[in-house]
């Protein structure tokens, strides 16, 4: 039986060099120093490279080299707007640059983040930048290990494995619940969805802030291990106010949560802010344009992702930056949801 055409056949770089008429040398000396080589030869180069499909061998780039131009990516979640501001960041700073950047999703599952780990120590990456500062120890083993600068996002701690940037959530809880407490709410509550370690240190600030002013009532705290949605911030808003039908202000743990807290307090008649306070976090685009506008702890999250790349690029050069934690801090932005001295007349449904 005659043997058939292989149709997966890989592209490679002798392909090149053969359709463009140079040797394999000078098609390799164009794709990885391009100004060595003269223009016309490069443009036909170039022109093979589209006209075969052909994509450069990051494995056997490793190999030869100690690292690809692979930045890895690695974030808990594609669907939620958070990481969606990250990413717009990262990519933004990464173009016009010789990086890629390789996206994976760990689900919050800290085994399938070390499994994805493997995976990028196995290809070498230039650079990676994992979401989070509470890595298992396995997970911390596989990053110091990787031989290449590392970034965590979305958070700021002590204990770098190598370099950080993100913000302090602690501080952020305790400035929402502050600036409930300060427009006169005193039976402020906190519901909160899929409670991760960012999460439960919202949850710490705002509890700590509640304990400083004698306000603090375990019995207002609701939480689920369901994902947040605009949904579930409804029915949760819901529940807590059949358990404490005397309070009067609650902060979300995301403006996912927050919007749907305002959308139950709508079909309820119960005016908002006269009556209930509602404050966000993170500051969502939604947040200043809802009706009322929602109170939110804005989050810089396009900078922490733009800044991580910038770090990882600067760090590869060997210009490591003299304080390997870099926090962007939080910002209170207040408004129509949380101010009770002019908006006791506001209804919202």
């Amino acid at each position: 039986m005659a043997n058939k055409e292989n149709k997966y056949k890989i592209v490679t770089l002798k392909d090149v060099a053969a359709h463009a008429g140079v040797s394999v040398i000078t098609a390799s000396r164009a794709l990885r120093t391009p100004d060595i080589v003269s223009g016309k030869v490069r443009a036909r180069i170039q022109e093979a490279v589209e006209t075969l499909g052909y994509a450069p061998n990051q494995a056997a780039r490793a190999l030869a080299s100690s690292s690809t131009s692979i930045i890895g990516v690695i974030i808990p979640s594609i669907t939620n707007l958070v990481f969606s501001d990250v990413l717009r960041g990262v990519y933004d700073a990464v173009e016009d640059t010789p990086f890629q950047v390789q996206l994976a999703n760990t689900r919050y599952d800290s085994r399938k983040e070390v499994e994805l780990l493997r995976v990028f120590a196995a290809q070498r990456p230039g650079g990676l930048i994992v979401s989070g500062i509470d890595q298992t120890a396995e997970a911390r083993t596989v990053l110091e290990g990787l031989g290449c600068p590392v970034v965590q996002i979305m958070d700021i701690g002590p204990d770098p494995i190598d370099m950080m940037v993100g913000f302090d959530h602690r501080q952020g809880g305790r400035m929402a619940a502050r600036h409930l407490i300060e427009n006169g709410y005193r039976r402020i509550g906190f519901i909160g969805a899929r409670m991760d370690p960012r999460a439960q240190r919202r949850l710490e600030g705002y509890s700590h802030a509640l304990q400083e002013a004698g306000l603090f009532d375990p019995s207002l705290v609701l939480t689920s291990p369901h994902p947040t949605s605009v949904m579930l911030g409804s029915r949760m808003l819901s529940d807590f106010l059949a358990l404490a039908p005397d309070a009067d202000a609650v902060f979300c743990n995301n403006d996912d949560m927050a919007l749907g807290a305002m959308f139950e307090c709508q079909r309820r008649g119960i005016r908002i802010p006269g009556q209930f306070g509602i404050m966000g976090y993170n500051d969502l685009e939604f947040s200043a344009h809802s009706t009322p506008s929602l109170s939110s702890v804005r989050t810089f999250r396009y900078d922490m992702g733009h800044q991580a790349v910038e770090m990882v690029l600067a760090a590869s050069k060997g210009d490591r930056p003299d304080r390997p934690v870099r926090d962007l801090g939080t910002e209170l932005k207040a408004r129509q949801s949380t101010d009770r001295q002019s908006g006791n007349t506001l209804k919202t449904g």
